[in-house]
């Protein structure tokens, strides 16, 4: 209703303002079509703040922020927002994809840790098995050197007691052949075995 008679008032001053031309043509005055005299200055406030083109002013107001408003809500808005979700979205796959592999990072630490300590572990067995062995083979190399070493010595001292049964065998007949030759260098004539014997044995007791 009020841009109705704002419309009305501004079409009835644009009608008065023909019907001054009019008038001022027939007294040989010569007006523009808007009934401005040519060559005089143009009277009127700045459009923009002229009272009677408000209401035209406010209509064009609300058309175009309608216009924005439709624009910004139907197109601009839509954009930004799938662009946000879009980015929202690779952001959580992003997430995703970094706790992802930090789980598997995690996992495969874990499991590198568990076969460290499987193959410490392994290492640790090998090596108590392999020290046990060589103990074991070398108090074996010990016990056949010891018997081989008493085998030796056993052999040695019979060795050597029959040497010394040979030799004390033999001490009687070198006494005697000693005595028959000392008696017959010392005589000038021989003895017999059986007096050799006789005398050797009255000189042991």
């Amino acid at each position: 209703m009020f841009i109705t008679n704002a419309w009305a008032a501004e079409e009835g001053a644009h009608q008065a303002d023909i019907k001054l031309g009019a008038d001022a043509n027939s007294n040989g005055v010569t007006h523009s079509e808007t009934g401005t005299p040519q060559g005089g200055d143009h009277g009127g406030a700045f459009p923009p703040f002229d009272t009677s083109t408000f209401a035209s002013q406010l209509l064009w107001l609300a058309i175009t922020f309608g216009l924005f408003f439709i624009i910004v809500s139907r197109v601009i808005v839509p954009r930004v927002s799938d662009i946000l979700e879009v980015r929202r979205d690779r952001i959580l796959r992003d997430l995703d994809e970094a706790n992802r592999m930090k789980e598997e990072s995690d996992a495969a630490i874990a499991a590198y840790e568990q076969e460290l300590a499987q193959a410490r572990n392994s290492a640790q067995n090998i090596g108590n098995t392999a020290r046990d062995a060589a103990k074991t083979e070398a108090e074996a190399k010990r016990a056949a050197a010891d018997s081989e070493l008493n085998k030796k010595l056993v052999e040695s001292e019979n060795k050597i007691a029959a040497i010394r049964t040979k030799a004390m065998g033999e001490v009687g007949t070198i006494a005697k052949d000693t005595v028959s030759e000392i008696v017959k260098e010392l005589v000038g004539s021989s003895v017999t075995s059986a007096e050799v014997s006789k005398a050797i044995t009255l000189v042991s007791k």
